[in-house]
Parts: structure tokens; sequence; C-alpha cells
């Protein structure tokens, strides 16, 4: 057996073990009673569920050693991911996976030892809008769709002058939220002459928001996967004309263009996590990301879309959970960069790689 095999051996029971690990919070047989309890609840996390994150060492787990972290690469993180999408974790590992690598050691420390919660505001692609202005140490204007900005305890804001570390509870922040489709919240944050801490911009930037997005895509398969499984189950039992409708041939048309729809995304997961783990160019990135992210979008909002009808009358009530499958990816549609950027995007990479 070659040293090659041993490693795909290797990692192969990695991600087994790294999809074990999030059965705590996933439970193998979908139950989404926490995150039905968490629905339109207020504005805060659940912060003994994020300590368990913590404590699994999520958040760092594409951090360097060196900065705390696991080290491991993107095949890890979007297996994980795509795990917890099936069970639709709502704690906000991406964002928290985000930042982790551009705050100071102190900071991130305390986040990944779930002590602290900070979360980006304003962190994104090219922003047509003017950011906030950080002057002597004063941050000054406003950062709109923060997620689940009213639950932090610090926001890493993007600003005119880079980035900056700024307390929940520091004078001269209003601060809104507005609930989403998911029963979560984004909220509109405004600084009146808010004393905020400058950082070094030392990080790739760039490279942190594509692993966000890609993690999103990821995160979009799972709950495609989850979606897609309670279909099928429905299907299996609902009876109508005598029989169970799951053996009607038209249904199992469509189920079987919905799985083709589902791993078509998946591969495109994989195969964009595979390039950033072989060290791809800045330009192959972009493009390999960026169809991911469009992909994935695209596919999720048609199966949910699909999972509702299929369940007839009874999946467009709010207490059948297929529902909840929908709302989430309608949330995620355009988080970390919206598909007509990455769409546009992807054609500027693929122009650049044949010119």
């Amino acid at each position: 057996m070659s040293e090659q095999d041993d490693w795909d051996r290797e990692r192969e029971e990695r991600l087994r073990m790294i999809r074990d690990s999030a059965a705590s919070l996933v439970p193998r047989d979908g139950d989404l009673t926490r995150v039905r309890r968490g629905r339109f609840s207020g504005t805060a996390v659940d912060r003994q569920a994020w300590r368990e994150v913590c404590a699994m060492g999520w958040p760092g787990l594409r951090l360097d050693q060196a900065l705390g972290g696991s080290g491991l690469g993107m095949a890890e993180w979007v297996a994980l991911l795509e795990t917890l999408g099936r069970g639709l974790l709502p704690e906000p590992l991406i964002e928290a996976g985000l930042v982790a690598p551009l705050l100071p050691e102190e900071q991130r420390a305390a986040l990944l030892a779930g002590e602290r919660l900070i979360l980006p505001a304003g962190i994104g692609y090219r922003e047509e809008r003017q950011r906030p202005c950080l002057d002597g140490g004063r941050l000054r204007g406003g950062v709109a769709r923060v997620c689940l900005g009213g639950a932090t305890d610090a926001w890493l804001v993007a600003c005119a002058q880079g980035l900056a570390l700024v307390e929940r509870d520091a004078a001269g922040v209003e601060l809104v939220c507005e609930p989403t489709q998911d029963g979560a919240h984004r909220a509109r944050l405004r600084f009146h002459d808010t004393p905020a801490r400058p950082l070094p911009v030392d990080g790739p930037v760039e490279q942190a928001l594509d692993e966000a997005a890609l993690a999103c895509a990821a995160y979009l398969v799972g709950l495609m996967d989850g979606a897609f499984e309670r279909t099928l189950e429905y299907l299996r039992v609902r009876r109508q004309f005598g029989r169970e409708i799951g053996s009607f041939q038209a249904l199992q048309h469509r189920m079987v263009d919905l799985k083709i729809q589902i791993e078509l995304s998946r591969a495109m997961v994989g195969q964009a996590a595979a390039a950033i783990d072989a060290g791809a160019s800045a330009n192959e990135r972009r493009r390999q990301v960026s169809s991911a992210r469009v992909r994935g979008s695209e596919a999720a909002l048609l199966v949910t879309r699909q999972a509702i009808q299929l369940h007839g009358g009874i999946g467009y009530t709010d207490e059948a959970d297929i529902g909840l499958f929908l709302r989430r990816a309608m949330v995620l549609l355009n988080a970390h960069g919206s598909l007509d950027f990455h769409r546009a995007r992807y054609v500027e990479s693929l122009q650049r790689e044949v010119a």
C-alpha cells in the first residue's frame, strides 16, 4: 500500500470523526426541537450551545496551530459545515471562523475558548456603500445587515481605515435588530463617535471571505440533504389512492432530479475545497469558490421549494419542519457575497484564465 493510500485513509477517518463530533448539536434523528425553540426568541445566541461549539474546536478548525487553531484543511471545514447544515445549526460558526484569523491574540483566544462572541460587521467583498470612518480612536458611520449583531459581545468592523474592534456596550452605539425569515435577526449599527480599537489587517481578508463563502455553500449542501431525506421519508409513509405516493413514477422522477442537483453541488464544493488545500492561485480560488457558491444557492432554493410542494398542503404550514429548510436557505442566499457578485466574479476569473 502506497504512502498516498495511507494519507487518504487517514484523511477519510479524520472526516468521519469530524462528522461524528457534530452529533451532539445535530441529532442523527433529525430532531429540530432546539432550532424551533430558538426562533424569534429575541436577539440572543444560546451561549451554552456556543460554548459547546467552541469546546469542539470548530471556530479554530481552519486556523493555523500557531494561532491556537487546529490547522486542518478546507476539506475538513466543509465536511463539518455540511453535517451542521443538515441539522440547521443556528449558531454563527461561519462568521466566527471568518473573524478568528483577523483578531489580535488575546481576543482570538477568548473567541476560541467561548468566553466572548465577536462577529463581523461590514466585512465583505466589494462594498459600494460608504464605510464607517475611524479617526482618533473614534468611529463614525453605520453598517447594515450584521448577522446576529444583537447577540455579540463585540464587533469586528470594516471601516475606511481597515478594521476596528468595537465593544457592544461602548458609548455611542445605536443598535436596531430586524428579524429574518429563519427566526434569527440581522442588525443595523450606527456609530456616533464610538470608542474603537484600530487593528492592523495582517491576514488575507479576501481569502478568509472566500473560505466563508465556500463554508456557506457546504452548509447549504447539508441543508439540501436534510430537506431531501425528510421528503423521501414522507413520500414513503404518505398514502393516497391506496398506495404510498412515493411509488408514483412522476414523484420518483422529481426526487431523482433533486438528488442530481444536490450531488452536483456537493461535487463542486468538494472540488473548490480540494483546490484551496492544494494551494490554488488566487484567481483559481475565486473561480472555484464563486462557481460552488452560485450552484449551492440556486440548488438549495430549488430543492427546498420542491420539498415543500412534495409535502402537499402540510408543507406550507409553519408547524411542518420542512419549511424551516427553505427559510434558512433564503436567509443564506446572499450571505458572503450576492449571487450577482459571484456570477460576475466567476466570469472575470474565467476570462483571466483563458486570456
